[in-house]
């Protein structure tokens, strides 16, 4: 029954608030970039478009199909995109990584709402799905830049 008991604190009432709000849920008409991430071990998928200019986010949607957890990290990351560079977005990637499964710190502000996900640190299984949307956003940032180069 403790198992029952831990599993309804993980999906806590901010939780389901986050994953029933998220900023910027959509897809682009023209975006510099697309990415899609998928988790294998929970088929959580998410698909991100950005445009970029200065090298920083300047508009960005994202396309969510994941369980609760990856719906609450992409809200946090959708109301936090605009204006990041792709350092940034990196650096909250490498945190959010890092608190999950290493007892790191919450990451930095304006990626500090992602501490509502610090009781998944002991869900392995949930890890990718809550990573999809800095994974997709880093991945996408660097192929906007990659082709502002070409």
């Amino acid at each position: 029954m403790s198992g029952d008991s831990d599993l309804i604190k993980l999906y806590s009432a901010r939780i389901l608030a986050l994953a029933a709000d998220i900023p910027h849920l959509g897809r682009l008409a023209a975006p510099d970039a697309t990415v899609k991430k998928r988790s294998p071990l929970c088929g959580s998928t998410i698909t991100v478009d950005v445009t970029v200019k200065d090298r920083r986010i300047a508009d960005f949607a994202q396309d969510v199909k994941a369980c609760a957890l990856g719906q609450a990290a992409a809200a946090v990351v959708g109301a936090a995109a605009i204006g990041r560079s792709r350092a940034e977005i990196e650096k909250a990637r490498d945190q959010l990584k890092a608190m999950l499964k290493e007892g790191g710190p919450v990451p930095e502000a304006p990626f500090d709402g992602l501490e509502v996900l610090l009781p998944a640190r002991d869900y392995k299984n949930r890890h990718a799905s809550i990573l999809l949307s800095l994974e997709a956003t880093a991945e996408a940032m660097a192929q906007a830049e990659q082709a502002d180069c070409a």
